[in-house]
């Protein structure tokens, strides 16, 4: 696919488009739906969340520059549509799961090569929790959008390095969306994505990562390494809700980025610990990309090695925690 003359300003126009768009959206906070604490939440005032319809207007603006094919735009800007509703009213869980599994089959039928039903069933699968998962880990002070601007960029990187040019600046046109949306997130954050931001942007990433497999621009497991922060935090935590029995469909405090959070880290040293994990997720997961097959399977084993030792430790700081607030009751 030819590169459009006007394409690489298309990151320029995505990050400018999203900030004017959040200068707007504070001038005008009171006509913002709210997201107001609840005993599950992180935060203790209301705050607007609206601010991933910004970021997503800005990501369709530069997208139109790069005339970014419709498969990949129509869903993820009905999925911003549907989300922002939810985020205002409410939806059933049904209704969300409905529309989401039909963004994730309309791309995986229209922009994948004709694979067999059961591999189709697969990435149907993966596009949704890929969708669901960013919602989940949208919770902290500039987590999201911190993920937003690593993973993308790294995305973009590895684009570059197999000579996609038109998958690095798509890449890049949403890590900037990222990076005008961060500071007003940042702890103490003034702008949250909202559901609008984080399941469109969910939803982007794994599209754009089955797009640079589908075109032989890297194996499937380097998006996962580089969007593994979110990833294993939001798997682990769901398979051991699972094991205890408990709803996973129901709203809750236990990621392990809650729990910092929670054992008094705060917001921003949680954020600064996640970039710095997912700046070293990243970066050997494009280190290993061009390397031999042995080589990427022991970056590979470091990385389960890394994240084991994180949860381990996890989990024991937080029995403690748990322990001497029985004793002190």
């Amino acid at each position: 696919m030819a590169i459009p003359e006007i394409a690489p300003v298309s990151p320029i126009a995505s990050a400018l488009v999203t900030l004017l768009l959040i200068v707007w959206m504070l001038r005008a906070q009171d006509r913002l739906p709210l997201d107001v604490p609840n005993p599950r939440s992180l935060h203790v005032r209301p705050v607007p969340r609206s601010g991933g319809i910004a970021m997503m207007v800005g990501v369709f603006s530069g997208f139109a520059m790069l005339q970014t094919p419709l498969v990949v735009v129509l869903p993820a800007a009905a999925l911003v549509a549907l989300s922002h509703f939810d985020d205002v009213h409410g939806l059933p869980i049904s209704v969300r799961l409905g529309a989401q599994s039909a963004a994730a089959a309309g791309f995986a039928v229209g922009a994948l090569p004709a694979i067999a039903l059961p591999l189709l069933v697969l990435i149907v699968i993966g596009i949704l929790w890929m969708t669901n998962l960013y919602n989940f880990m949208d919770g902290s002070d500039g987590l999201a959008g911190g993920m937003t601007v690593t993973g993308f960029t790294f995305l973009g990187a590895g684009a570059w390095m197999s000579g996609d040019d038109v998958l690095l600046i798509e890449c890049v046109t949403v890590a900037a969306a990222g990076a005008a949306f961060l500071p007003f997130n940042f702890s103490p954050a003034r702008l949250f994505m909202g559901d609008a931001g984080s399941v469109s942007i969910g939803f982007l990433a794994a599209v754009l990562s089955l797009s640079g497999w589908r075109d032989g621009d890297w194996p499937l497991w380097f998006p996962v390494a580089v969007f593994s922060p979110f990833i294993v935090d939001a798997t682990l935590t769901l398979l051991k809700r699972a094991c205890a029995g408990e709803r996973i469909w129901e709203a809750h405090n236990k990621h392990y980025y809650q729990r910092l959070v929670r054992m008094g880290w705060g917001h921003r040293m949680t954020a600064l610990a996640e970039y710095a994990l997912m700046l070293a997720c990243g970066t050997i997961a494009l280190w290993a990309l061009r390397e031999p097959l042995a080589l990427q399977l022991c970056a590979l084993i470091g990385l389960v090695a890394l994240y084991a030792t994180l949860a381990l430790w996890a989990d024991y700081a937080w029995r403690r925690r748990e322990n001497k607030s029985i004793e002190s009751a």
